[in-house]
């Protein structure tokens, strides 16, 4: 019984984590079809209708897709719910209750900022700041999913030495820069989200260039650490090897929209990559368990 109730609880932790991560690939898909501003004011979709209607001039099409965009959050909204509700329950078995609570509570709050953040987007034009805003929000609210499912479902963790701890650590700042500058580059290229959207001004070729150099500067760090890892075994080398197997990938997929002009598609599973980027990347640092927040649970 009592596994059963733990698979249950890890599972909407997971369902959490899912909805995050679809969150950005959504967001994705209306600035990629040119749907930003499908629903031209906000909360409401139209003046006097919360939902798209028959030939409003954005076009029915984009504005189903924003809409959509806007009823997944309401969904993550709900979950988000369900597990801070959990975390209360959950957080008995704790010796610091508060941080399963705060944990959780943190998905509930970002999403209400997600909610403003996309007003704001939405009543600027999609500006590009906000709109990066939005992404940096959801790797942040990402990261808390992913602490949380950790702290309920478990896991198994290792300790390595100073040194390895010393180039994991940096490994996630270059994470954090990628992610960073990426905004830039999608802010300063063709997929604004509406043909009217405003850019960041910057050269588009230059920001690739150190987008890409950050990438393959994260590619060394991650490569020395399998090489570290490769006489031991455990989560942390599994873990390693996925993370690096998925930066390549990504590297491939940016090279490949970079010569070939940057086609929706393409774009969109660079997008994509990018989160599971940032979600291997964080589960390292869990594996070595640190943590956001001081305490210990009790096993």
């Amino acid at each position: 019984m009592i596994a059963s109730r733990k698979s249950i609880q890890g599972r909407i932790f997971t369902l959490l984590l899912i909805l995050q991560a679809a969150l950005i690939v959504t967001g994705g898909a209306v600035r990629l079809t040119g749907s930003g501003l499908g629903c031209p004011t906000w909360p409401e979709c139209t003046p006097g209708s919360y939902t798209p209607v028959p030939h409003q001039a954005e076009g029915l099409l984009h504005a189903w897709i924003e809409f959509g965009n806007r009823l997944l959050t309401f969904l993550l909204f709900f979950t988000a719910i369900a597990a801070f509700i959990l975390s209360l329950r959950i957080s008995k078995d704790l010796i610091y209750k508060k941080r399963l609570r705060l944990l959780a509570l943190f998905q509930i709050l970002g999403i209400f900022g997600q909610a403003i953040l996309g007003g704001i987007t939405v009543l600027t034009d999609l500006n590009p700041i906000p709109v990066a805003g939005h992404y940096l929000l959801s790797i942040a609210l990402i990261t808390g999913a992913i602490k949380l499912r950790y702290e309920v479902v478990g896991n198994e963790m290792q300790s390595v030495s100073p040194l390895l701890q010393t180039i994991i650590r940096i490994q996630i700042a270059l994470t954090i820069l990628v992610l960073i500058v990426g905004t830039v580059v999608t802010g300063s290229g063709p997929h604004a989200g509406d043909l009217t959207a405003r850019r960041f001004g910057f050269d588009p070729q230059i920001v690739s260039w150190i987008h890409a150099d950050l990438v393959i500067a994260l590619t060394i760090f991650v490569f020395v650490t399998f090489l570290m890892l490769k006489d031991l075994s455990g989560p942390l080398r599994k873990m390693t090897s996925i993370f690096l197997l998925v930066i390549l990938s990504q590297g491939a997929i940016g090279y490949i929209q970079y010569f070939t002009g940057l086609p929706e598609l393409i774009v969109g599973v660079h997008l994509l990559g990018s989160t599971l980027v940032w979600i291997t990347a964080w589960s390292l640092f869990e594996i070595l368990g640190i943590k956001l927040i001081s305490g210990k649970a009790v096993k």
